[in-house]
């Protein structure tokens, strides 16, 4: 494929948001992965008025490091911790009204994200395939999953608001997400 075609197909699998590629840097990726031997430059089109395009291919070194990243992201041992479970855990103490805000934040990014990747399945299945499909699957559920418990602390945190325990609020926290809180 020629960089343009490989950065449209990354702005419509949206790869920005799941893949942590920037679709600004793609052709100097691409320079660098040249460089590495990972990919090579094997023609230049040109279609009526339009720049020439060059067109890549992936080398067998190429290959090697896509089967290794592969096999890396298979077995990955992804953690519970992300961004959002550190700052709950070593963030400090945090008000009610912060938290608040920022779990309306959050939610509106999320959602927004989860229309967008349910949108652009739909509209791009037809043409992809099946791996490609449960990609977008994958990312709509964990989102799902997000806001779901995002949904569960805000329950929590309006129950605190209207009746506090004796326990305190940490208490409360504990105890909604210890006693099967999650819908099976």
């Amino acid at each position: 494929m020629h960089g343009h075609r490989i950065r449209r197909e990354a702005e419509i699998t949206n790869v920005e948001s799941w893949g942590g590629v920037n679709v600004g840097a793609l052709y100097r990726e691409l320079h660098r992965m040249e460089d590495e031997g990972l990919v090579e430059p094997i023609r230049s089109e040109q279609e009526g008025r339009r720049p020439a395009r060059t067109v890549y291919a992936i080398t067998d070194e190429g290959q090697r490091e896509l089967a290794r990243l592969r096999t890396a992201a298979w077995r990955s041992e992804e953690g519970y911790l992300d961004p959002v479970g550190v700052a709950l855990l070593f963030g400090g103490e945090v008000g009610r009204g912060e938290l608040t805000g920022h779990l309306a934040y959050r939610r509106q990014v999320l959602q927004a994200n989860l229309d967008s990747l349910v949108t652009e399945r739909k509209r791009c299945a037809p043409q992809l395939p099946m791996t490609a499909i449960a990609a977008y699957r994958r990312g709509e559920l964990r989102l799902a999953a997000e806001l779901e418990w995002h949904d569960e602390l805000e329950r929590i945190l309006m129950t605190e608001a209207v009746t506090p325990p004796q326990s305190g609020f940490e208490r409360s926290l504990s105890d909604g997400l210890e006693h099967d809180s999650y819908p099976p």
